[in-house]
């Protein structure tokens, strides 16, 4: 009954406004208790600075570059097995399996359309009919930068317009059809594996969506639906390669979806609802 409440709350607040408060706050340079502010962050969340690039902390010049820190390469080792689709983000497992026809499981009683997942655009959405998902949720305390499953080369970008709902696991249970309802970007790419779509899907105080190829993306965002082709044949190709930074969230926690084509990948059979994941160990491996 609790999730319930918390979810109508949840429905009656300012979510871009709030947002874009807090991506103020977030980068400004002189916001009072910055420094108090992140110390607190970091011992609440059990942030392990030893991991950062850089790990003193008052070398970040605002409390987002601390969110958004790099790692040590070493850190986070990338799978390098010939077919392994690797973790795109430090995470946990929220779901993954099957894609059912054109819907995708989202948590007990509740499922979502991939076409609305997608833009609404069949032809974009036919490649992954009945194909596999994984769906990683990232929490305010985790490694916010994402990275590439497998290599590959942008096809396009599309930037959905929506809700900025929290995506925490009280709340994927209480409201239905939560990944369309909120704003998002999903990028798709051409892999050895086939078509491979990664969704960005913004939440609430996560008031901005950036990739490494176009910057931030939302905001400003917009009320209408942004397609974005990229040149696969010529000069300016977008290549990237597995375990290659590919985009991030600035602020907040969020979720990541992966998809896949019918029978082109296969998941790692111990990877449950739950389980812990980092970025560049072995999600499953092309089939």
């Amino acid at each position: 009954m609790i999730h319930w409440f918390k979810a109508i709350l949840l429905y009656l607040l300012p979510h871009h406004l709030l947002s874009r408060i807090v991506q103020w706050s977030t980068r400004c340079r002189h916001f009072p208790l910055r420094k108090s502010i992140t110390r607190w962050f970091v011992s609440h969340y059990k942030v392990d600075m030893s991991e950062a690039l850089e790990p003193d902390l008052t070398a970040y010049p605002d409390f987002n570059s601390f969110f958004t820190r790099a790692l040590h390469p070493e850190t986070r080792p990338v799978a390098q097995e010939a077919g392994q689709v690797c973790c795109p983000a430090d995470s946990a497992i929220s779901q993954l399996g099957n894609i059912q026809g054109a819907q995708i499981f989202q948590a007990k009683g509740h499922s979502y359309s991939l076409l609305e997942l997608l833009g609404g655009s069949e032809e974009r959405t036919n490649p992954y009919m009945g194909g596999r998902f994984a769906t990683m949720y990232l929490s305010p305390g985790d490694y916010h930068r994402l990275h590439m499953p497998l290599s590959g080369c942008l096809l396009e970008t599309v930037y959905i317009p929506g809700r900025l709902f929290s995506v925490s696991p009280d709340y994927t249970e209480s409201i239905p059809h939560l990944f369309t309802r909120n704003e998002r970007v999903a990028c798709f790419f051409q892999t050895e594996a086939g078509p491979m779509a990664v969704v960005l899907v913004g939440a609430i105080f996560v008031g901005s969506i950036e990739t490494v190829w176009a910057g931030e993306i939302t905001p400003p965002g917009g009320k209408e639906i942004k397609v974005t082709t990229y040149d696969v044949t010529g000069d300016n190709v977008i290549q990237l390669e597995r375990g290659e930074e590919m985009g991030r969230f600035n602020m907040g926690g969020s979720t990541v979806i992966v998809l896949f084509g019918p029978d082109c990948v296969k998941w790692e059979t111990a990877l449950l609802p739950e389980t812990r994941v980092q970025f560049g160990q072995a999600l499953g491996r092309v089939q």
